[in-house]
Order: structure tokens, then C-alpha cells, then sequence
């Protein structure tokens, strides 16, 4: 099958490395594919450049966002920060018609200045915009009202995503949640083919909103257990 990974971040690169390895053909969108390719030094979060990745994986096509997500079979997986996806989506509506588009991000917005600031390692906790009565799964599938939009892989790095033997041997739960039925089922499959036995349907996509919310909590268990960035730990719906 042909899928499609928007966005060429760390997540980006562990589900394209997955899918290969899976033996399916992966198809990465980026804004500019020249700007990308011409990269040499890591980004802010330290991940190198993607055309180190690329050489790496010469399987991969790199294609602009439209270009990607026309390509696919039917499931694009979307890699885009959470901040400017909405517009980033919007920009490629014609090409994501009945397409299934995964959805992981997270609505950060960095840029802001709390009354009261949450210190962390590598500075201020961003903020979550939309919050409490809207979330990011929601605007995007308004926004692309001819995808169907599934909210799923966002309450673990996107490393453990793709292999959740790693953890426990894979004894978590991993969520999915969405308003087309057909399309959660083929998000519970791609999640079966990485491996995950446990995965809780949480019903319609505004279960996006605590999914997307979950966010602050895996950052507090991260660096409780000593990690700066993330973790290697589950989240266990015991029942």
C-alpha cells in the first residue's frame, strides 16, 4: 500500500522507517522539498538533517504536501506541528478528499507569556490552543469536511508508536477516536500491524479533546522519570 506521511520531524521519520520495514511504499510530504533537502544542521530539537534521514532510507519518496497526499493509496498520516496544521491542510483540501487522514498533533503554541509559567527543562511549557471545548482533530476535520479524520498515536512518542513491544513488551493501550467507522478501522489496523494488542476505541472525534489534553500529564510522567524530552513509558487502561 502507498501511505503518506506529512511532515519530516523525529515522528515523521519513525513511522516511515516502520512502514518500510513493513513492506509498504511511503510517500513524505514537506512544504518545500528543495528548502528540505537543502538542510544541514539539526533543528531545534536537535534532529539531524532529513536528507541524512533520506539517505538512509532511499526508499522513501520525498514530495511536496500536495503532491504526497495525492499519492496515497487512502492513508495519510499527518506529521504537521500542531500550530499551523489546520492551514497546512486546508492548503491541500482537493488532494485529502476521502482520503483517512491520522492525525497526532498536538495544538502547542510556544509563543506565550503565562501569569504563571510551568518551568521544564528546555523552558517554558507551551500552551494548548484549542483547549477544553474544541481540539486540533476537530478544527482539521471541519476544516476538510471530505477527509475523514481519525485522532490516534498522540498519548505516546510516535518511537513507541511504531514498536510497542518495546514497552512492556507491549502490555499498553493506545487510543483511537472518530466520527467514520471505517476509517478508525483502518487506523486500528495500521496500530495492529506496529504491534498494539490494546487499543480502546473512545468513540466519536470530539474524544479528541482529552486525547490532545493527555499532552501535559506525559510531559509531567517524562520528567519525573527523568526524561527531557518525552519518555520511553506506557499509559495501561487497567479494566
Amino acid at each position: 500500500m502507498k501511505i503518506t506521511i506529512l511532515g519530516t520531524g523525529g515522528g515523521a521519520r519513525a513511522h516511515s522507517a516502520k512502514l518500510l520495514e513493513l513492506g509498504h511504499k511511503v510517500i513524505v510530504g514537506t512544504r518545500d522539498v528543495q528548502t528540505t533537502l537543502a538542510r544541514t544542521e539539526p533543528d531545534v530539537m536537535g534532529t539531524p538533517p532529513y536528507r541524512d534521514f533520506l539517505a538512509e532510507h532511499p526508499r522513501v519518496t520525498l514530495m511536496t504536501f500536495g503532491e504526497a497526499a495525492a499519492a496515497a493509496d487512502e492513508v495519510v498520516i499527518n506529521g504537521i506541528d500542531g500550530h499551523n496544521a489546520v492551514a497546512a491542510l486546508s492548503a491541500i483540501a482537493d488532494q485529502l478528499q476521502g482520503k483517512v487522514l491520522i492525525d497526532y498533533g498536538v495544538p502547542y503554541l510556544y509563543a506565550h507569556q503565562p501569569v504563571h509559567p510551568w518551568p521544564t527543562p528546555w523552558g517554558i511549557m507551551p500552551k494548548l490552543e484549542p483547549c477544553d471545548t474544541d481540539s486540533l482533530a476537530e478544527q482539521i476535520q471541519r476544516a476538510l469536511p471530505r477527509t475523514r479524520v481519525v485522532k490516534s498515536f498522540v498519548t505516546q512518542e510516535q518511537t513507541t508508536v511504531v514498536d510497542p513491544a518495546s514497552i512492556a513488551g507491549g502490555d499498553h493501550t493506545m487510543f483511537v477516536a472518530g466520527d467514520d467507522l471505517d476509517a478508525k478501522d483502518q487506523a486500528t489496523s495500521l496500530l495492529q500491524a506496529y504491534g498494539w494488542s490494546d487499543i480502546l476505541d473512545l468513540g466519536p472525534l470530539v474524544s479528541a479533546r482529552g486525547m490532545e489534553m493527555y499532552a501535559h500529564i506525559h510531559s509531567a510522567i517524562g520528567f519525573a522519570l527523568g526524561y527531557q524530552f518525552g519518555g520511553h513509558f506506557g499509559l495501561k487502561v487497567v479494566r
